[in-house]
């Protein structure tokens, strides 16, 4: 039950072998055309690592990380970091907020203000939440990884144990990609007391492939929403594939190249961001992506988060039991979220569908995720 003050100390020793391995990183010579198809082109990448080389300052976002409140605990075996921001405002409604992969508690770091005080940020003292946000296990400072079968619902049962560490009777979760599983998982897991669910992307994938027949029956946009599913199936399934059967053979290569595991997690920024043609600095923040890459390599953690976000052992779109809990979603423009398919586990009161933005919601359409969430919690305190 014990809960300890974390705070980020990277040794200056781990930065300098940093820089020396990206001084004399060996680059791979670009294929064919040099483009996205076949991964993150040489071109691109040997810039971004330029950058990170001789521009990034990673004690400046070290700073910034460490002006929140960081705190460590065990639970279940396993070591569990998170930040837990109390508002000013007496009633504040918590609020869990859970990330995905290839991202980290980085992606909401910029949220927190809005969240905590909303007055300065334009909104109004009623939209306050008190704010807590674990690192995944497996996941950047809750690592080592102790023991296997991590699954969505034992993650939410973690953290409806952790909500309950911190005296939280009544609470809101919300989340994205592997969050976004989580998130109803929590509800599941401690009906009595989440008074709500919000998640971008949708709550549940819709079943693939369908038959003919009920395909005819979608909406365009439905339509649109499964052929982008096929696609990905058919051009994008690899990573998984390694990642949910091979994570520590994979591990090796990342937690050893800097430039290695900037090119994997770059590769699914750009896949994942929208419009998919833009580059992902020119989408979100430069340092603040390879913020969120250091996350990775200074943990090590490129296996232990694969094995946790991609060995779940779920069947794509298996049923779940509806916890009954009122649950939101925003589905952006990159998102296949089908409400009539996520209705079937659960209890949707909000369905939002957008016509831009893409997976990382917090990062690249932070004002549309914040306002969907205050007006869905409204009604909800």
């Amino acid at each position: 039950m014990t809960i300890t003050p974390f705070r980020i100390d990277v040794p200056q020793a781990t930065l300098d072998d940093l820089q020396r391995r990206l001084t004399e990183a060996r680059l791979p010579a670009p294929l064919p055309g040099d483009g996205w198809d076949t991964g993150v082109p040489v071109s691109w990448l040997s810039e971004l690592v330029g950058y990170w080389r001789d521009d990034y300052d990673w004690r400046k976002a070290e700073q910034r990380l460490n002006e929140f409140p960081q705190y460590t605990t065990e639970i279940d075996g396993q070591r569990i970091h998170f930040l837990h921001i109390r508002s000013a405002e007496p009633d504040a409604l918590p609020l869990l907020l859970t990330h995905g992969w290839p991202g980290s508690f980085v992606e909401f770091v910029d949220l927190i203000g809005p969240l905590t005080n909303p007055v300065a940020y334009g909104g109004t003292a009623a939209d306050a939440f008190h704010v807590v946000i674990p690192s995944l296990p497996g996941f950047g400072f809750s690592t080592p990884i102790a023991s296997e079968g991590w699954t969505t619902d034992r993650i939410g049962r973690a953290w409806a144990e952790l909500m309950n560490r911190l005296g939280y009777q009544r609470y809101g979760v919300q989340g994205g990609d592997i969050g976004g599983a989580v998130s109803p998982e929590v509800a599941r897991a401690d009906r009595e007391r989440v008074v709500g669910v919000h998640v971008n992307g949708g709550p549940a994938l819709p079943p693939f492939p369908l038959p003919d027949d009920e395909l005819a029956t979608l909406t365009p946009l439905e339509q649109d929403r499964i052929a982008r599913v096929g696609a990905f199936m058919q051009e994008e399934f690899g990573y998984i594939a390694i990642q949910s059967t091979r994570p520590q053979a994979l591990a090796y290569g990342l937690v050893d190249s800097p430039v290695g595991q900037l090119a994997w997690i770059m590769d699914k920024f750009r896949e994942w961001t929208h419009p998919r043609a833009t580059l992902p600095d020119q989408l979100i923040n430069r340092d603040t992506l390879l913020t969120n890459v250091m996350i990775y390599w200074l943990t090590a953690s490129a296996g232990s988060a694969a094995y946790v976000g991609y060995a779940q052992g779920g069947a794509w779109g298996a049923a779940l039991e509806n916890s009954g809990v009122p649950t939101a979603a925003i589905v952006f423009a990159h998102d296949v979220g089908i409400r009539r398919y996520a209705e079937r586990e659960n209890t949707i009161v909000r369905w939002t569908d957008v016509d831009r933005g893409g997976h990382f919601a917090a990062l690249e359409e932070p004002d549309l995720l914040l306002a969907d969430v205050r007006e869905f919690f409204a009604g909800l305190r």
